[in-house]
């Protein structure tokens, strides 16, 4: 029997590619649901417990800094990374004020990506564990 994956992340990003690249990085190690935009990730929480949320700043309707907004008046404790190709100041001092985990900028590297999710997930539920050291290096 495989072992359970003990996380489920969610991805919300109206870019199917990076969704697909997302995919490919996390599917090791999470359970993964995907939104394609902040209304389809807000309902997905509310029918599914979501451990970790990686957004993308630039959706219709609603941004990924609004959604985490919402996400906050519900669940203050679900770390939300925000991804965008607009990483300004201004943004960054949004998202502290929103308490987002982090502002990635696009395009992220993989390993930036990947310290960011493990020390939000060892930060949330005291597992530094997620991500294996080889997995790390690369």
């Amino acid at each position: 029997m495989a072992p359970t994956k003990p996380y489920q992340l969610l991805i919300a990003d109206d870019d199917a590619g990076f969704r697909d690249v997302l995919r490919s990085i996390f599917e090791p190690y999470f359970a993964l649901l995907e939104a394609v935009s902040g209304e389809e990730a807000l309902d997905i929480l509310q029918h599914a417990k979501i451990d970790l949320l990686v957004l993308d700043m630039n959706m219709d309707e609603l941004t990924g800094l609004q959604t985490i907004r919402i996400v906050k008046k519900f669940d203050a404790q679900l770390p939300c990374i925000l991804v965008t190709a607009d990483a300004t100041e201004e943004l960054r001092r949004e998202a502290h004020e929103a308490d987002a985990w982090s502002v990635l900028a696009k395009p992220v590297q993989k390993r930036e990506l990947l310290q960011t999710v493990s020390t939000a997930i060892d930060s949330a539920y005291g597992d530094p564990d997620v991500f294996s050291d080889s997995v790390r290096m690369n």
